[in-house]
């Protein structure tokens, strides 16, 4: 079986559209968001240079009288330790993606050995999440494919075309087809917050997480500091992480759901998120092929600063993210933009 007919057959079956388990999408996964990043943003192109992430997920509520989470879900999310236990409220969210890698000079054709490789990622990933009082802790399970079935080149220069701009020259050079298979667990907690939820306020969020897999391997820990009008009652805004889709809370209130639907906020946010790491395919090449590759930083971080809104069923955020340099070669830390959109029926 090819790598891309076992990429569509994990869609079909984490994502069933009708079944005798009847995964309802209208009923259990009532929240949508967008995530677009672009270093254009920054008037660069290069490195990091564009990531797109589609997520459906449910809302969170405790399991009463019926089931309120896609009955699928209930053999995995019942086992997995720190979100298995049934008192505390829990969703499921589903993602698509898509992220793409480039050297500085795309108009060259040959191989730039100093600079990082052609890369991009196409993947799913299904997530759990629970939440009690102020911790929240996520699971996540993502396969994918890196190579030219990621089609990372058909879609950077179809929008290049679109915007007329120059295409990419280098994709020739890009790294090998590989199945990609990966698990995240990721911990928030909401420790310092002001005692006014619904006018002015603060509050600082701190996260620690891990990823294993043949994308990455890393270990991470980090931390928000939000300040406004009206704080959300989640945990905070990220740039696409695995492990850390945060919208399936968007209207949470365990006293009154309702409330979710009638708050209006605005705030500033500030977030580090620092990693270290051990593997990276997009930096070190295939797992096990021969390809282009170079010697990675095995510490970065990110510097993160924006603004959200709250409009009852709606919530956006923009933001800047400074990139510290990631392989020994790189000349030029990295700056890129990141813009959140979320909906809830």
């Amino acid at each position: 079986m090819k790598t891309r007919d076992l990429f569509i057959l994990f869609y079909l079956l984490i994502f069933p559209l009708s079944s005798e388990a009847g995964m309802q999408i209208p009923e259990h996964f009532n929240t949508y968001t967008i995530y677009i990043e672009n270093d254009s943003f920054a008037n660069t192109d290069r490195d990091y240079t564009n990531g797109i992430k589609l997520t459906w997920s449910t809302p969170y509520q405790f399991d009463l009288k019926k089931f309120h989470l896609p009955e699928w879900s209930y053999p995995i999310i019942n086992r997995l330790p720190f979100v298995n236990d049934s008192t505390k409220y829990r969703a499921v969210s589903f993602s698509i993606g898509q992220n793409i890698y480039t050297p500085e000079d795309i108009t060259r054709r040959d191989l730039i050995e100093n600079d990082r490789p052609y890369a991009g990622i196409l993947y799913a990933a299904v997530g759990f999440h629970s939440r009690q009082g102020r911790r929240k802790d996520s699971w996540e399970f993502n396969i994918g494919i890196v190579g030219p079935h990621s089609y990372a080149e058909q879609a950077q220069n179809t929008v290049h075309d679109l915007i007329d701009t120059n295409e990419a020259e280098g994709w020739d050079n890009q790294l090998k087809d590989e199945l990609t298979l990966g698990v995240v667990c990721e911990r928030q907690w909401r420790l310092i917050e002001s005692n006014s939820s619904r006018k002015f306020g603060y509050d600082l969020i701190p996260h620690l997480g891990a990823r294993l897999g043949n994308v990455q391997i890393y270990a991470n820990g980090g931390a928000e500091f939000r300040i406004g009008w009206n704080l959300a009652n989640d945990f905070g805004t990220c740039p696409i992480r695995a492990g850390c889709e945060i919208n399936s809370a968007c209207r949470f209130n365990a006293g009154n759901p309702s409330l979710g639907w009638r708050r209006k906020g605005i705030h500033l946010f500030f977030a580090i998120d620092s990693r270290a790491i051990l593997r990276d395919i997009f930096l070190d090449g295939n797992t096990f092929k021969d390809s282009h590759s170079v010697d990675k930083e095995y510490f970065v971080a990110d510097l993160i600063g924006g603004v959200g809104i709250t409009l009852g069923r709606f919530k956006a955020s923009y933001a800047y993210v400074y990139r510290t340099k990631q392989f020994k070669q790189q000349e030029k830390e990295q700056v890129f933009g990141t813009l959140t959109l979320s909906m809830s029926l």
